[in-house]
């Protein structure tokens, strides 16, 4: 069983860093993203951050059919393109499947 087969959405997971200087623009730049991501219905954010300056985002896909056409909306790759500039990606899980926790030992 997937996330996407029980819920519609898939669950991607990005581990990254800000580059020096730029954490404040990065997370400006994640904050568009993240209204981008609402207001057009692809999905939705979550973004948090340990103790050593890493972050992890969760992203929650509404569906493939979103994903991609996010991963082809101009707004969304100029956003893009400015991370490339602004961080450090560490991890990327495009697609996590859901383990039930009865199968989870």
């Amino acid at each position: 069983m997937t996330e996407a087969s029980t819920t519609g959405e898939i669950l991607s997971v990005a581990v990254w860093e800000p580059v020096s200087r730029l954490e404040t623009a990065a997370l400006d730049t994640f904050r568009e993203l993240s209204s981008i991501l609402l207001t057009k219905e692809y999905g939705r954010d979550l973004l948090y951050r340990d103790h050593e300056s890493h972050y992890v985002l969760l992203r929650y896909w509404k569906s493939a059919e979103a994903r991609q056409a996010a991963q082809e909306d101009p707004e969304m790759l100029r956003c893009w393109a400015r991370l490339g500039n602004q961080i450090q990606i560490i991890k990327v899980y495009e697609t996590l499947t859901a383990v039930p926790a009865d199968r989870a030992k």
